[in-house]
């Protein structure tokens, strides 16, 4: 396969810097979805703030203390337990989160955007913070919460990190009756931590999907060259037989992002409009210049 341009010590920096950039973003949109929709209509959500939420419901504690406290505790296990490596972005992400909102509070004090309609405000306010959370994830991020309890439980039990994730959820979404007095408003949290996880889905895999190509083409090395070239992305070279004409054929197998698709379309028509291509979608892809790998 001919190998992909190195990465640079300078590129590694830019795409840290990328990461924490997109973080602070994603922040941004699920401090937006949690205080502007879901906290003023008293909807619930999951996860660390949820319990947050019910803390302030029950007692007008501002989310932001009991989301750095609770948050502070767990890092502290996940700094001894998983170490320093899958909390520093948590810390980061939690840091950022804590800071962004009471100035999204100060600056819509006193403003309803959907006023008696608990179900709009239901769907906006997971969407954004569904949104942000799958933004932190994508660029290697983590919200903290019950991402650090699950991978605490995971660690030791063979239970998997949705699983734990989901019922630790759920039952801090039941626990907002308790102060809410109200089943109805339960039921919509449900709704949030549905539609939270389907937006999130949509946001991880749309930014990470990949896509692989089977071309077979006389230009071979030249379409080979330009993808490298224009593209950065390896080229394998295949051997193959035609069963019809049984004349030798050179086929390359290509990875790359969804994204690129058109550019290789273009790419392979400008030097050969009959090549043959084959082009199919991949769960994933991983390896330099795709996603990490990563094992927990």
């Amino acid at each position: 396969m001919n190998s992909a341009l190195p990465v640079t010590p300078r590129q590694r920096v830019l795409r840290e810097i990328k990461d924490y950039v997109l973080i602070a973003v994603g922040m941004l949109l699920y401090a937006v979805g949690w205080t502007v929709f879901l906290l003023p209509n008293d909807l619930p959500s999951g996860a660390v703030p949820g319990i947050a939420s019910i803390v302030y419901w029950a007692t007008k504690i501002p989310v932001q203390y009991t989301y750095m406290t609770i948050n502070g505790i767990l890092l502290v296990f996940s700094l001894i337990i998983l170490g320093w490596k899958f909390s520093v972005k948590t810390i980061y992400a939690v840091v950022v989160l804590s800071t962004v909102l009471p100035i999204i509070q100060a600056l819509t004090d006193g403003v309803s955007l959907i006023h008696d309609q608990p179900f709009m405000a239901c769907v906006l306010g997971a969407t954004f913070c569904g949104g942000g959370i799958g933004v932190a994830f994508s660029a290697n991020g983590s919200t903290g919460g019950t991402d650090i309890i699950a991978a605490i439980v995971n660690k030791y039990r063979d239970i998997s990190l949705g699983r734990v994730i989901m019922l630790t959820d759920l039952i801090i979404i039941s626990s907002s009756y308790l102060v809410l007095h109200d089943w109805e408003k339960v039921v919509y949290g449900y709704v949030v931590l549905f539609i939270t996880g389907y937006v999130l889905d949509q946001v991880v895999n749309g930014a990470r999907q990949s896509v692989q190509f089977f071309i077979i083409s006389k230009h071979y090395e030249e379409i080979g060259k330009r993808i490298n070239k224009d593209l950065h992305r390896g080229v394998t070279f295949i051997d193959g037989v035609g069963c019809y004409t049984n004349t030798g054929v050179k086929m390359m197998f290509v990875l790359a992002k969804k994204s690129e698709s058109n550019t290789i379309f273009r790419l392979i028509k400008d030097i050969d409009p009959k090549a043959f291509v084959s082009q199919s979608a991949v769960i994933g892809v991983f390896g330099e210049g795709f996603d990490r790998i990563k094992v927990k």
